[in-house]
Parts: structure tokens; C-alpha cells; sequence
């Protein structure tokens, strides 16, 4: 088992938070959804002698891909992951709400993960979790050994992601959760796209959701 830490950085309008996961031995490291300040992010990461080798996002709206371009211009050689059905989400103003905040943003990822895919990064496996409600390419990533689970604006402590949005729909994000994420161990600890970390077991005991 990799001995990996996580650094959270809570970014932009929407308080996003995110993830910094890096291998302590190797200082190789994962992004998991660049909300946005880039260069703040660019010189943590320098004076931490962190290494980017990829960025995992949760979904494509623009508060968790905002500083994306910064990233990919200092890291040329970083690759980005999202889910297969997150395609459109990502490169569409109008699906990403970037343009109702004044910053049109346009993206894509290098790699389009499905569900129940297993990629290996920075030393450990991670299984690619969709879960469509969200948005409709939501994915959650798994970190099994170190039981780690990112989990988007699907899941937060003690709530659920707004299902609202374009291509979001409610019952498809509370099926999402029941049938994907609670099966997951009670021990899992949670690490939701806003506010506190959380456990699966407290949400399946205590979120008023279900």
C-alpha cells in the first residue's frame, strides 16, 4: 500500500475544495479537481516539492475545473481523467455553468474513464466510480487500499449534490449513492467536493437523504 496524504485547498466562489494526493516517497501527486487559483496551487506544489502526473476530475462544472488551463500550461506532460459520459459537460459553457459567471470555459481530458474502470497512478490503484445525477458523467474515484473515496458534488457530509443543473436528475443520484457508494466498507472515509470530510458509515446512518 502506497503511504499517501491528501492537502486540501478550499478555492473559488463555490468554496471548492481541492485535493492534493501525493505519494510521500516519491512526491508524485494527484490533483483531484482544480477549482480554481491556478498559480496558488502551481507554487504549493513547488514549495512542497510536490510532482503533478495527473488530475482526476469528479464532473465538469466550472468550479472544479477553473484553473485546469494553468495547470495543464506549467505540467505539459500531466494527464487528465474524467468520466466517459462527462464529455459534453466539460466542453459546453452552457452544461459547465461557466457562463453564467462571466468565464467561458471550454475543456476536455485526455482520458475518458468508464465505470468500474481501474487506473494506477502514484503507486496505488484507483477504481473509477460512475454516478450519474449530478451531472451526467459524474465519477467518483476509489482509493480501495487506502480507503479513500473523492466524491465529487455527489455525496457530502450529511447531504446530497444539487440535481438541478443541466443533465442533473435526482433520482439518478440517490440510486447512484445507494446502489454504488454505500456498498462501499463502513470505514471508507469520504472526501466530498464542499464543506467536511465524512465516513460511509455516518451517511448511511445519519444522512437525511435516505
Amino acid at each position: 500500500m502506497a503511504n499517501l496524504i491528501t492537502i486540501t485547498n478550499v478555492l473559488g466562489v463555490c468554496a471548492t475544495n481541492c485535493y492534493a494526493v501525493a505519494n510521500t516517497d516519491t512526491r508524485e501527486t494527484i490533483i483531484i479537481d482544480p477549482a480554481d487559483r491556478g498559480s496558488f496551487l502551481i507554487d504549493m506544489y513547488k514549495n512542497q516539492n510536490l510532482k503533478p502526473v495527473a488530475v482526476l476530475l469528479t464532473h465538469g462544472h466550472f468550479d472544479h475545473i477553473a484553473a485546469l488551463a494553468d495547470i495543464r500550461k506549467e505540467y505539459p506532460d500531466i494527464k487528465v481523467y474524467a468520466g466517459v459520459e462527462e464529455e459534453d459537460v466539460l466542453k459546453r459553457p452552457e452544461l459547465n455553468l461557466s457562463g453564467m459567471f462571466g468565464s467561458i470555459l471550454r475543456e476536455e481530458a485526455d482520458k475518458y474513464v468508464a465505470d468500474g474502470e481501474e487506473i494506477e497512478l502514484i503507486g496505488t490503484k484507483i477504481k473509477c466510480i460512475h454516478v450519474p445525477g449530478h451531472t451526467k458523467g459524474g465519477t467518483c474515484y476509489y482509493f480501495e487500499e487506502e480507503k479513500m473515496l473523492y466524491s465529487g458534488d455527489t455525496l457530502f457530509c450529511s447531504s446530497v449534490g444539487r440535481s438541478d443543473f443541466p443533465t442533473g436528475d435526482g433520482h439518478q443520484l440517490l440510486d447512484s449513492i445507494e446502489k454504488k457508494l454505500f456498498t462501499l466498507p463502513d470505514d471508507v472515509s469520504v472526501y466530498p467536493g464542499h464543506d467536511s470530510r465524512t465516513t460511509i458509515k455516518r451517511e448511511k446512518d445519519n444522512n437525511p437523504f435516505f
